[in-house]
């Protein structure tokens, strides 16, 4: 039972294995279906038995994690999944199709070529079909984006945990910020961008842009914080629509992001499902024996992370014209 199991650092080292999954593996979550326990991860259930409130009323302050040495254990976990949280709140997860992991530095490239023809409905026999040719193509680099937190303990010990929680989301979105520039930088270095009609951008040149998907749609239009704002204030917004998230769709369909690497004179759409794909060298990985001994004194966060452009016509740029 989740009471028994044996917390210690070395649960942070374990080849091939994370935390949460050494932990899951010590105390299985299917042992607790139909349970008040059912709910709750390996981890969460960590934090019952130790008694540490992570939000509502009665949320208790940083120091609680490090009551024994056994709940200190579990303080680098905590701290991951508030960076992680953070990045999954940012834009990029809107922007790859696709995610996977390797363990390495580097991951294979590949290419798709289509150029043998289009795709057409062959009734005679003994046609030659058309080819989709996919070849490996150079190595893709994962680049590391870090950074270092440092605070003492004595500055933290008593904030509340969801307080602090906020801090490191906060963290990990700006992060995951970083980490949507260099996706947003290898989608344009894909494609040849059109050029808008005048030097103020119109909605006829958002319509030039949608005009650029045949075989896919564009899903998603994505432009700096102020051209965005110029968007909205176009007269064929002024009926814009939500989604069920609140955010902003333009009137053919397309969720409008903002992003702040992007200068005002670029706007990229991509049809989500077919552009970009996210691999993986790292998950969010801490100084976890740190983040034990030292509580959070200069602890570095780290991750690996690159992209491959996928379908050809999945995305466009438009450039705003001089």
């Amino acid at each position: 039972m989740y009471d028994s199991v044996k917390l210690e650092k070395g649960m942070y080292h374990l080849a091939n294995r994370s935390f949460s999954q050494a932990l899951e593996a010590a105390d299985p979550s299917e042992q607790y279906a139909g349970t008040p326990l059912e709910s709750l991860d390996a981890f969460e259930r960590q934090l019952k038995r130790f008694d540490i409130r992570v939000s509502g009323a009665d949320c208790d302050h940083v120091e609680k994690f490090f009551t024994t040495t056994e709940s200190a254990v579990l303080f680098p976990e905590f701290v991951r999944r508030a960076i992680k949280q953070g990045m999954e709140e940012s834009i990029l997860p809107e922007l790859t199709a696709a995610a996977s992991g390797v363990n390495a530095s580097s991951a294979k490239g590949f290419t798709i070529d289509e150029t043998d023809g289009a795709y057409t409905v062959t009734t005679n026999e003994g046609v030659s079909l058309k080819k989709t040719v996919i070849t490996e193509s150079s190595a893709i680099a994962l680049d590391k984006y870090g950074r270092l937190i440092s605070a003492s303990y004595e500055a933290i010990r008593q904030q509340r945990i969801d307080v602090f929680a906020v801090m490191l989301r906060a963290v990990g979105h700006k992060l995951a910020g970083a980490i949507a520039a260099k996706a947003l930088d290898v989608i344009k270095n894909s494609v040849t961008a059109v050029q808008s009609a005048g030097t103020t951008l119109a909605y006829a040149d958002l319509a030039t842009l949608y005009a650029q998907f045949s075989d896919y749609d564009m899903t998603t239009v994505i432009a700096a914080p102020a051209t965005v704002a110029q968007i909205l204030a176009m007269t064929e917004m002024r009926d814009r629509t939500l989604d069920a998230n609140g955010q902003v769709r333009l009137p053919f369909g397309a969720k409008l992001l903002k992003d702040a690497s992007l200068n005002a004179k670029t706007i990229i759409g991509i049809s989500r499902e077919y552009a970009l794909a996210c691999i993986t060298g790292s998950d969010v990985l801490l100084e976890s024996d740190r983040l034990i001994d030292c509580q959070l004194d200069r602890t570095a966060v780290s991750v690996r992370i690159g992209f491959q452009p996928l379908m050809a016509g999945a995305a466009a740029v438009l450039t705003v014209r001089s």
